[in-house]
């Protein structure tokens, strides 16, 4: 019921977009040329400000009012206003605490490897043949080609245990028996320095590693030859090189990778809720959303969990919209 809602929902919107635009072209087309020539960018513009309004500003506006409501638990009541109340609820909630915690390593750890590891291999790879540059970066791009929770299947036969006695077919307990000769451990379950999560973590940028490869590497061939040359021939190493002279110039691609992944992090869910559900102190706000929403049935919670998760993320999106700005302007 609810897909066919939403479907019917993205009809009616396409279908209120190209009614406006046809309405608007006929009105602009019967006007003078001084007239036309100043109204005709808005008939473009108004289907997309009206898709917008429809799918993005009202269900964000509908979200902040159900923030503030709390579903009855009598059947036939709706939903009564409580205030701040569900916020309240989560910011006095040591678990909300420790997922907020989370997030706030996911996004320190996530963006900063994923653009570390997409560096060194877009720099080593630029040193090989161009046949086997591309091979190799066909493997490392790979994994892209996955989503989250086919990524998330993968890593549990990685990350997974099996109790002592039985035999190790996991490959991280498979190794740690043999080489330590203890028993198998069971790292998804286990939250002490948050080794779990970090785990989880190390899948994304997995993922990841690629996306930024790419975007790296043409970065990197697209700084001047001239300017390593001068480099060069002023005696720098290779290393004082790639800090003083590369990464300088590619300082704009590094900043576009790292906010993109960020906002990939920030909304983070399929992996998680594949590879724990949440559970073990793994759980980030996207997993918390759907635990409020589904497990809980409270959506006036869920409706909060979103709000702070738009809030955490707004600030992101408009460094990133000035960055762009302001490179712009350098051009």
């Amino acid at each position: 019921m609810a897909i066919l809602s939403a479907i019917i929902s993205v009809i009616i919107g396409l279908g209120i977009s190209l009614v406006i635009f046809w309405a608007l072209n006929w009105l602009v087309e019967r006007t003078s040329d001084r007239w036309k020539s100043r109204l005709l960018p808005y008939v473009f513009l108004a289907p997309v400000i009206v898709l917008i309004a429809i799918f993005l500003l009202y269900p964000a506006i509908r979200t902040f009012i159900d923030s503030f409501l709390q579903q009855s638990q009598r059947r036939g009541e709706g939903p009564t206003f409580v205030g701040l109340d569900n916020y309240i609820d989560l910011f006095t909630d040591p678990g909300f605490l420790g997922i907020l915690l989370n997030n706030v390593l996911w996004v320190i750890v996530v963006p900063t490897g994923a653009v570390i590891a997409g560096l060194l291999v877009a720099i080593l790879t630029d040193r090989l043949g161009k046949r086997r540059e591309t091979t190799f970066k066909a493997m490392i791009f790979l994994p892209m080609a996955i989503s989250g929770v086919a990524a998330a299947v993968t890593w549990r036969f990685i990350y997974f245990y099996a109790p002592p006695g039985n035999p190790q077919i996991y490959s991280l307990n498979a190794i740690w028996t043999a080489v330590t000769g203890q028993d198998p451990v069971p790292w998804l379950t286990i939250d002490a320095a948050r080794l779990n999560s970090f785990l989880i973590m190390f899948i994304v940028i997995w993922l990841q590693t690629g996306f930024a490869m790419v975007l790296l590497s043409a970065a990197i061939k697209g700084v001047p030859e001239e300017t390593l040359e001068a480099a060069r021939l002023d005696g720098c190493s290779e290393r004082r090189t790639f800090f003083h002279v590369i990464v300088p110039q590619i300082r704009g691609t590094i900043l576009a990778v790292f906010i993109t992944i960020l906002i990939v992090v920030m909304k983070l869910f399929d992996i998680v809720y594949a590879m724990t559900g949440g559970q073990y102190n793994t759980s980030v706000l996207a997993v918390e959303f759907y635990t409020q929403l589904f497990s809980f049935q409270n959506p006036g919670k869920a409706a909060a969990v979103v709000m702070v998760l738009m809030v955490a993320i707004t600030p992101i999106i408009i460094y990133q919209v000035r960055s762009y700005k302001a490179q712009e302007e350098l051009r």
